[in-house]
Formats: structure tokens, C-alpha cells, sequence
């Protein structure tokens, strides 16, 4: 069995993701185990909404969450889906044994989304910096991870489904294409502060033809984000 790693930042589609893999029922489905872990630990400026029930209902021990991962993938195959800031330490190796999958997203589509729920978002907050040193690390150790990009799987869902189901060595099912309405089970339980739009849909919706305003006191955000998306780039698995 094996732990399939979604290693994302917010609003670059990854709750989608993550919809998408549990309608199969090969997978065991977790949403964001180390989110507690995160608000406990980091130095936040800003309070997350939900935070203290978050606080009160999640396992906030990095090890003990490890450990019911690596537990639960002794029964069956395991989809975490995960922010890269939520892993704080430089060196988390525990990831080396996963098969890690990066999802990026060109920032200022970030911060245009993170900033309508966290007015102010700081670099550490929307995950790029720390995205490209999980990526360096992985790198590092011989364990590269899988680069997606969350414009390309919109392009033709389908198609970009089947690839990144072969790189993870299991078949592609058409049930990933299509949900419900509403939430799935495994929701965390701040799904209903960031949730709203994947629990509207019932499948990947074609992106925009129009990009929305971005907000114009972020721009020192979105200058300091780019040099880490512009690295990762040419190692995204593309739509062709």
C-alpha cells in the first residue's frame, strides 16, 4: 500500500483534487491532518477562521499524526491532501517514504482567492517559498515529486487525470471526473470557510476567460511569490 502526498498551497484547486480521488474507493482520504499541527506551532500573524475548533478537534503531535498515516496505509492506499507551510520543519522526512505530488498554481490566481478570506496574506500564508524547498528537498534525496499545475489539469481534466494516475502507478476511473453537491465526509470541519465553491460544483469547472482584479496592496506579495512558482514551473507534467 502507499501514501499518495498532495502537497499543495490554498485555492490552487486542491480541495477539487481531493474530491475527485475520493470518489474512488481504493483510497483512504484525509484532509489537511497537519492543519492543527500548523496553528499551533507557526508564528501567524493573522487568526484563521475556525481556528480554535480546529485547534480542539485535531491531533496537533506531528509524530502521532505520522504515525495514523503510515498506520492507515497498512490497510489500504492513502490521498492526503496537505499545505506545504503546514510542514514546519526543514527536513521532514517522514515524506521521503511517501509518493509526494506538488500542486502549484501561478500566484497571483493565489492571491486573488487567499486575500477574499485573509485580507492581508503574507508569503509563508499562500505557501510558495516553502512549496520550492519541499520540492529541493525531495529533490535532494532522490525522491522528485510529481509537478501539476492546477491551469493545466483545467484544460482537459480528463486527460490530466490518466497521466498523473500512471505516474502514481494506479488505473484512472471516470468516477474522477464527477461529485456531488455539497461536502464529502472527509471534509475538515473549516470546509465551511473555504469550501464554498467546490461544495457548488460537481466536477472541475473551465477557468475564467477573464482574470479578476488582483488587489493592488498585494503587489510586493505577488513579486516576492513569483521567483518560487517561476522555479518549479519547468517540472510541471503538461496538458498535451
Amino acid at each position: 500500500m502507499k501514501v499518495i502526498n498532495l502537497i499543495s498551497g490554498p485555492r490552487n484547486l486542491s480541495t477539487a483534487l481531493m474530491y475527485s480521488f475520493a470518489q474512488r474507493r481504493d483510497l483512504a482520504i484525509l484532509d489537511e491532518p497537519f492543519y492543527g499541527y500548523y496553528l499551533k506551532n507557526a508564528n501567524l500573524k493573522t487568526r484563521h477562521p475556525s481556528q480554535e475548533e480546529v485547534l480542539n478537534v485535531m491531533e496537533l503531535s506531528e509524530n502521532r499524526i505520522v504515525q495514523r498515516i503510515n498506520s492507515l496505509s497498512q490497510k489500504s492506499n492513502v490521498f492526503v491532501k496537505g499545505m506545504a507551510h503546514h510542514y514546519l520543519k526543514e527536513s521532514p522526512r517522514f515524506i521521503l517514504d511517501w509518493k509526494n505530488v506538488l500542486l502549484i498554481r501561478h500566484p497571483r490566481k493565489v492571491i486573488t482567492s487567499f486575500s477574499k478570506v485573509i485580507q492581508n496574506p503574507t508569503l509563508n500564508d499562500i505557501g510558495s517559498k516553502k512549496a520550492s524547498e519541499i520540492f529541493m528537498y525531495l529533490k535532494q534525496n532522490n525522491k522528485s515529486p510529481i509537478v501539476i499545475d492546477s491551469d493545466e489539469l483545467l484544460k482537459n481534466p480528463e486527460l490530466y487525470l490518466t497521466r498523473l494516475c500512471s505516474e502514481l502507478d494506479i488505473s484512472f476511473s471516470p468516477k474522477m471526473l464527477h461529485w456531488s453537491k455539497g461536502g464529502i465526509p472527509e471534509d475538515g470541519i473549516w470546509a465551511k470557510d473555504w469550501y464554498g465553491g467546490v461544495h457548488d460544483s460537481e466536477g472541475f469547472k473551465a477557468p475564467p476567460e477573464s482574470e479578476e482584479a488582483f488587489p493592488s496592496h498585494l503587489k510586493s506579495l505577488l513579486e516576492e511569490a513569483l521567483p518560487y512558482y517561476e522555479r518549479l514551473k519547468k517540472y510541471i507534467i503538461k496538458n498535451d
